[in-house]
């Protein structure tokens, strides 16, 4: 075992078509929203982000402290709008995702885990929703870090204490659809695969100069080749 993969998740493994939003907006509502006020997740950059980035970003939009109590206030209701959007749909796994994901699942040379802006909790409901939870025993997340150029150290120690293997940066690949992930993976030395099934094209997502970018990840055999060689 020598290659690792960190995978991002919306826009990335699953598409939840504003699930996370509304749950985001629900949750600022119910804790913080004054009379007839509405929260729209438009005012803030949120793409690519973490979840405590994004929570801060609303409080002081909305004139709120970003206070650690503040924050977490939030985020508990936003967990708790989370697990009832998730339900109602519609959502949905990405083109060739589970394929990807089951032939690297098997494979000897190949370890898999998350580098995502969810916390950890939001990442087990939206993956747990899609049957696709199990890929990925351990992570970084943003309780780890809201700064998402952190992650990437957090997630390489958990997959050394989960496997025993100390993961070369050369022999890591971050996968994500925004400019971010692609900064994230060169912060630690990481390769980066850009996949254009978020909000950024694809030829948006290639001026950051990715190791390889996608249209999707239904191409499977040029996906094996680029981390396989």
């Amino acid at each position: 075992m020598d290659t690792l993969l960190l995978w991002d998740i919306d826009g990335t493994i699953i598409k939840g078509h504003g699930a996370g939003v509304r749950a985001m907006e629900r949750g600022f509502e119910k804790s913080f929203g004054r009379a007839g006020q509405k929260c729209d997740l438009g005012v803030v950059d949120w793409a690519g982000r973490t979840d405590k980035w994004i929570t801060r970003a609303v409080l002081e939009h909305f004139g709120w402290a970003a206070t650690e109590e503040n924050v977490q206030r939030y985020l508990s209701a936003y967990m708790e709008a989370l697990a009832e959007e998730l339900a109602v749909g519609p959502g949905e796994i990405l083109p060739g995702v589970i394929e990807l994901l089951d032939t690297l699942h098997a494979h000897p040379r190949v370890a898999q885990g998350l580098l995502t802006g969810n916390l950890r909790q939001g990442a087990q409901l939206k993956l747990g929703h899609y049957d696709a939870w199990h890929y990925f025993p351990f992570g970084a997340f943003a309780d780890d870090s809201g700064v998402r150029n952190e992650l990437g150290p957090y997630a390489l120690r958990r997959a050394h204490e989960q496997h025993g293997v100390h993961f070369t940066p050369e022999r890591c690949f971050i996968i994500g659809d925004t400019p971010h992930d692609i900064e994230c993976a060169r912060v630690i030395g990481a390769n980066a695969i850009a996949v254009a099934t978020g909000t950024y094209t694809l030829a948006e997502l290639e001026t950051h100069k990715p190791t390889l970018s996608l249209a999707n990840l239904a191409d499977t055999e040029l996906f094996l080749k680029t981390i396989l060689g």
